[in-house]
């Protein structure tokens, strides 16, 4: 299996800035890997809110993650700030590849590149969903889909 290699910061449209906290560091100094994923739920779900119109506790349509991965190229640890990247590796009817690049400062590779997918469904009936509208509007609007 090949190994994959990082990201280019200049591929993603949209970046987060997010600090890291004494408490994200593990006994070995570095930011822990379970708390990569936290970072990657936390952005995608700011875009959906911010963006995309998503009310937490309210919609009947929700993105259920799917499938999640990361590739960890260097550490990062506290005090480092981290500017995360958001790019669409595929949009479907019913689902959305996220991709996520972690970036400390104004590097242009990345330390770590994560991805999940949702896959949407009607609370209700707990069936498969299309996007709701107002999201895929802001993935189209925003992202090179």
């Amino acid at each position: 299996m090949t190994r994959p290699s990082p990201a280019q910061r200049e591929s993603f449209q949209r970046f987060f800035p997010v600090p890291t906290r004494w408490a994200d560091n593990d006994i070995y100094g570095h930011v822990n890997n379970v708390v990569y994923y936290a970072w990657f739920d936390t952005v995608v779900n700011q875009y959906l809110i911010e963006a995309g119109g998503m009310r937490p506790g309210v919609d009947s349509v929700v993105g259920y993650v799917v499938s999640s991965g990361c590739h960890y190229f260097t550490p990062v640890a506290y005090p480092q700030r981290v500017d995360l990247g958001l790019r669409i590796l595929r949009l479907g009817e019913k689902s959305v590849t996220w991709e996520i690049g972690v970036f400390v400062g104004d590097e242009t590779v990345s330390r770590a590149t994560g991805q999940f997918t949702h896959a949407f469904v009607d609370q209700a009936s707990a069936q498969a969903a299309a996007i709701p509208p107002a999201i895929r509007s802001a993935i189209e609007n925003d992202f090179d889909v």
